[in-house]
Order: structure tokens, then sequence, then C-alpha cells
């Protein structure tokens, strides 16, 4: 009884310092998936990993028939029960962008890792948090230096303000001059007199900052204002 309380206790720790960790990466980006929210993931996968292993070997032979249970059943049903705080942080934002789906992805990953230190594999698991912390930190960050052309853009809208409408095509021309990839566009009139509203959706070298892309496209001819949204 003593073993299987430390050993119990050591795959909680385990899971716990895993989920942690975590947790930790997310904190440090101000994403919805926090400390705590990924340490309670992690833990009580674990223990609910745990309790359906043991629980398949607990029971007694009851009038001469040997129950028998599937030992991770229990476990199976974590992994389609963490689909419903996944869901709750991944948003539609106002520019129609998806937002959220890694930090989904890493709340069912903390899952998983939770699972794996219950049913006892520690290596695997531990390298598990390795390899998703490299595919979230280091892998983006190597693909914008070192990979394909596309990849080194990101997506950015443009909402442009003008005063003359024959003006838009003359800067729609200056934008792909500064050899920002226009991808969708929409003019819009607006209420006040003489002002129209020009949208854009574009691809830009990921090298280029927003101060520096915002400076390039307010000092050109004919723009009024000027937003940019990443």
């Amino acid at each position: 009884m003593e073993g299987l309380d430390i050993e119990l206790i050591t795959k909680l720790s385990i899971s716990a310092v895993l989920g942690l960790v975590i947790g930790l990466e997310r904190e440090l980006k101000r994403k919805p998936l926090g400390l705590k929210t990924s340490l309670v993931i992690s833990i009580v996968s674990c223990l609910l990993t745990i309790v359906s292993i043991e629980s398949a070997y607990s029971f007694p032979d009851s009038n001469g028939v040997r129950i028998q249970m599937d030992p991770l059943r229990l476990a199976a049903q974590i992994v389609s029960g963490i689909g419903f705080l996944g869901a709750g942080v991944i948003l539609r934002r106002g520019n129609e962008r998806i937002s959220g789906l890694t930090t989904a992805a890493l709340i069912w990953g903390a899952a998983g890792i939770g699972i794996a230190v219950g049913a006892g594999f520690y290596v695997e698991a531990i390298f598990g948090v390795l390899l998703l912390l490299l595919s979230v930190e280091l892998i983006p960050y190597l693909t914008t230096k070192f990979g394909p052309k596309r990849l080194r853009r990101r997506d950015l809208t443009f909402r442009i303000t003008v005063n003359d409408p024959k003006s838009i095509e003359t800067v729609m021309t200056g934008l792909e001059q500064q050899k920002f990839i226009i991808n969708q566009s929409r003019i819009k009139d607006l209420p006040e007199e003489n002002v129209h509203l020009l949208e854009i959706k574009s691809k830009v070298s990921a090298k280029r900052t927003l101060p520096e892309v915002y400076y390039l496209i307010k000092k050109m001819d004919h723009v009024h204002t000027v937003e940019i949204i990443s």
C-alpha cells in the first residue's frame, strides 16, 4: 500500500510539473490557458487515468465470475470531454480571423500528458512536452527566418481612408510597389463628405515591424488615416 501511494504521488507530481511547463508557456504569452487551468487539466487527467487502470483490476470475483473492465475506458473519455474547454478558447475576431487554435490544441495536449503519466509513461510524457514547446516556440521562429518565402509573410489588414475616390487606385498601386501582396480589397463610402474607406487584406514580410508598415502607408500621397490590424 505504501509503495502504491508513493507511486501515485510520483505520477501526480510529474504530471503537475509538466502541466506547469505548458501553462507557463501560455501564461507568458497572455493566452487563455494559464497556469491554473493547465495544472488542473494535467493533474486531474492523470488522476482519472490512475483510477481507470487501478479499478479495472481491483474488483474481486463475484459469485465466481471475474469482472473484467477496459483499464483505459475512463481515460478515453478524457480526450472527448476535454473538447468543451478547447472550444471555449477558440474565437472569431472582428477581422474574420480565427484565434485560439494553438491554445485549444495545448489544452488537449495537457490532458494527453496527464494520461501518459497516469499510465506510467514518464519518459514519453517528458519528451512529449519538450516536443510541444519546440513546436509552438522554436519551429515558428525558424520558419519565419529560414522557411519558404510564403511562410515568411504574415497577414495584415489595412483600413485606409482617402478624400479623393480617384486616388484609391494610386494607393493600391503604391502598396504593391512596397511588395505588399493584396489578397482581398473592399471600398466603402463613409458618412463623412468625400471620405472613402479602403479595406485591404494583405501578406507582408514578417521582417517588417508594424510601425515601419504604418509609416510606409502614412507617407503615401492621398492617404488620410491608417489603421492596421494584425
